[in-house]
């Protein structure tokens, strides 16, 4: 499959996630929810390996790694990103999100000497540009805390040094959908003792409508779109990779325009075409 495919496939279901977590969340405690998520995750893609007989012994220092990706990609970027949302505005945590594409460059100069190319930091500027323009009518401090802010910007940096950690991984040797299935099994037993130790009530909701977002987001959400994120990451780099953080705001406020009514202004309409534009001045064709 293309790598063209496996990026707008990251792009298309990372968007479709914001409803199905909204959805989710509203059922059940928000540990609760990711747990969940991630769990059923993991079993799953576990289970098909098994069913094709993919399922391979791996080293105590492979497993080190995968506890790792477990940690940054699959449990407490989660948990600060989820904290975060519950005082902030969506506009406001999308814009901080979307600095990932810039921590993924700065973190892979920093930690693994990939110098980016020259059109990244422009493409970046027009992306987070856009979708602070995208998310204008809802870019204000609400009830946001300096805590909040905080939150979501370790859960974004968290997020980057986990794409960082999927390279080492690859370099480890691990096949990827084996590698994304074992580091989901840490992330959920992360959570699992994360929610233990906070008290959190361990309920397990009756709603079909939360079953169905979980669903969703632990199959399409998290097998299919990291599988393909992290195919990204290692053809193109984490730094190009990263732009998906502020594509896929685009493709969530399209689905509420659709579910909600979202009114789409000029400004909104100025800064999806800012952020599609950073799109391609990161990908043209040096001849372009």
């Amino acid at each position: 499959m293309p790598i063209s495919v496996h990026y707008g496939l990251t792009v298309l279901i990372w968007g479709l996630t914001w409803t199905a977590i909204r959805l989710q969340v509203e059922a059940a405690p928000v540990d609760i929810s990711v747990f969940y998520r991630f769990f059923m995750a993991s079993v799953v893609t576990l289970v098909v390996l098994a069913m094709v007989r993919r399922l391979e012994k791996l080293t105590l220092k492979q497993h080190g790694w995968l506890v790792l990706q477990g940690a940054t990609l699959y449990s407490l970027n989660f948990l600060l990103i989820y904290r975060a949302a519950e005082s902030m505005t969506s506009g406001l945590l999308a814009v901080v999100f979307s600095l990932a594409a810039l921590f993924n460059a700065l973190n892979g100069w920093l930690w693994l000497r990939l110098r980016p190319t020259a059109r990244l930091y422009p493409a970046i500027s027009l992306g987070i540009t856009g979708v602070a323009l995208l998310f204008w009518h809802d870019l204000q401090l609400g009830n946001a805390t300096a805590t909040s802010i905080l939150f979501a910007i370790g859960g974004t940096f968290w997020f980057s040094m986990g794409n960082l950690v999927s390279i080492k991984v690859r370099m480890s040797q691990v096949p990827l959908l084996l590698a994304n299935a074992w580091a989901m099994v840490y992330g959920a037993v992360i959570l699992g003792i994360w929610c233990l130790l906070l008290g959190v009530e361990w309920v397990v909701p009756t709603s079909a409508t939360f079953w169905g977002a979980t669903v969703f987001l632990a199959v399409p959400g998290s097998i299919i779109a990291f599988y393909c994120y992290i195919t990204v990451i290692q053809t193109l780099g984490a730094d190009k990779a990263g732009y998906a953080t502020v594509l896929f705001p685009v493709v969530a406020l399209s689905v509420s325009t659709w579910l909600e009514g979202f009114e789409w202004t000029t400004t909104a309409v100025l800064g999806a075409s800012l952020a599609l534009l950073g799109n391609y001045v990161l990908f043209r064709s040096a001849k372009a």
